[in-house]
């Protein structure tokens, strides 16, 4: 995905990088004030929040180029037990017990009075106990902006906004289609859903209407760039002279795969399958060691940061529903086949592609080839499907947050006042 830059998805931007405007999409910058230090957190919970929180990075850098950014995962700032705790136990259950996921996801999908419950408050203390690094890099250094891509920083910064600890503006980016109440964190000067739906149910939590803009999921600005087919196919050994569908597996590659795989290959039209098993080794070589009938072209990826062309070239995408990668898919116009959700935000997430055409949902694996088969053999259906998913794409989606959040950035600080709404004070706190 990060071939518009020229470096590794996920690694660390150059210094140099940061001076450059290319594209004009570069705000400009007064000739007084100090440069503005932003801070961008996410959470390593599967790859989304922090491809998130990446894409988010490049339009600040893009739109502000003399902005000092900094982007961290904050687990990486947490203990050791905490860590393994909230990403590695989380990744477990995904592959284990998803219905326990979904339960959970559920119970704490509760009126907002809940958040400022003894126990609410119990559990971002121990939160805070155990991230204690984190808390120091918000008391010891002035931010004049933070954005969030997942609720745990955010529980953390508003906490100690309460407590009078900092003053520091931040925005919360909300990942999915839908929304849920551990994503309200009070104060918070705004809030940015995918969808207007999303940003409805925040109202209902008592959230004012001001606060909140539907903009769609942020994703990598190269989503945005046109590839053109021919070249696409070119480099990557395809020849795209039948239906090309491209089954993903997250960064981690868990899930059923091999039996996805496997009723994939049985779709009796002949197929081009690009398989991509993420950084699972092991996958990899199981899907490998499959037989490919003879009608079918099947290419086996490990991690990769080109899924951008792979995804314009494919007739279909299949996939679990994360809000990242179908985006990802929507932006490329690409159809998509939901199979595996994890109970819960996959679900609701699945819900809105189905309602609005952009998708196909396969319930039982037994049946995979003969939906696939179906939706390719119906010319009219397939382009529908990809016309929906491109009239719900939001490739600027991380512009659109940053424009909105520069606004934030306090008097004196350049870039503030860039042509979006100025600041507010923050809304008040509900009783309790």
């Amino acid at each position: 995905m990060s071939k518009l830059l020229g470096r590794p998805s996920g690694s660390r931007l150059q210094p140099e990088w940061n001076r450059e405007n290319g594209n004009g999409y570069a705000l400009p910058v007064p000739a007084c004030g100090r440069l503005p230090r932003i801070l961008v957190l996410s959470v390593s919970v599967g790859h989304g929040h922090l491809r998130a929180a990446e894409a988010i990075e490049l339009a600040v850098r893009r739109l502000l180029p003399d902005a000092y950014v900094r982007s961290i995962d904050v687990l990486s700032l947490s203990t050791a037990v905490f860590r393994h705790c909230y990403g590695q136990m989380y990744l477990n259950l995904i592959g284990q017990a998803p219905q326990v996921i979904g339960f959970i996801y559920n119970l704490m999908d509760q009126p907002v009075q809940l958040k400022h419950s003894r126990w609410e408050r119990l559990r971002v203390s121990l939160e805070k106990m155990s991230m204690r690094p984190f808390v120091r890099l918000l008391t010891s250094e002035p931010w004049d902006l933070v954005i969030h891509t997942h609720f745990l920083p955010a529980e953390i910064v508003a906490s100690l906004r309460r407590q009078g600890r900092i003053s520091t503006p931040h925005v919360m980016v909300i990942t999915d289609f839908e929304t849920h109440r551990m994503w309200i964190n009070q104060p918070c000067e705004h809030y940015f859903t995918a969808t207007a739906e999303a940003a409805l149910y925040l109202e209902c939590f008592g959230v004012p209407r001001r606060d909140v803009t539907p903009v769609g999921i942020p994703i990598h600005p190269v989503f945005a760039e046109a590839k053109p087919r021919a070249a696409c196919l070119l480099r990557h050994g395809l020849k795209g002279d039948r239906p090309i569908v491209l089954q993903l597996a997250g960064g981690y590659g868990v899930g059923p795969l091999d039996t996805i795989y496997r009723a994939l290959l049985d779709v009796e039209a002949p197929l081009e399958i690009v398989a991509v098993a993420g950084r699972n080794a092991k996958v990899k070589q199981r899907l490998e060691a499959v037989a490919t009938p003879p009608r079918h072209r099947v290419k086996v990826l490990g991690f990769t940061d080109q899924i951008d062309e792979l995804m314009a070239v494919a007739d279909l995408v299949m996939t679990k529903p994360g809000g990242l990668t179908t985006s990802e898919a929507l932006a490329r116009g690409a159809g998509i086949v939901i199979v595996n959700p994890v109970p819960g935000q996959e679900e609701r997430n699945s819900d809105y592609l189905l309602e609005n055409g952009a998708a196909i949902k396969v319930n039982h694996i037994a049946t995979l080839a003969h939906k696939v088969g179906a939706l390719l053999a119906d010319r009219d259906w397939l382009a529908g499907v990809k016309a929906n998913a491109r009239r719900l794409a939001r490739p600027r989606a991380a512009f659109d947050v940053v424009e909105r959040s520069l606004a934030l950035l306090p008097n004196g600080v350049r870039g503030q006042g860039s042509g979006v709404r100025g600041r507010r004070p923050p809304t008040p706190l509900p009783a309790g």
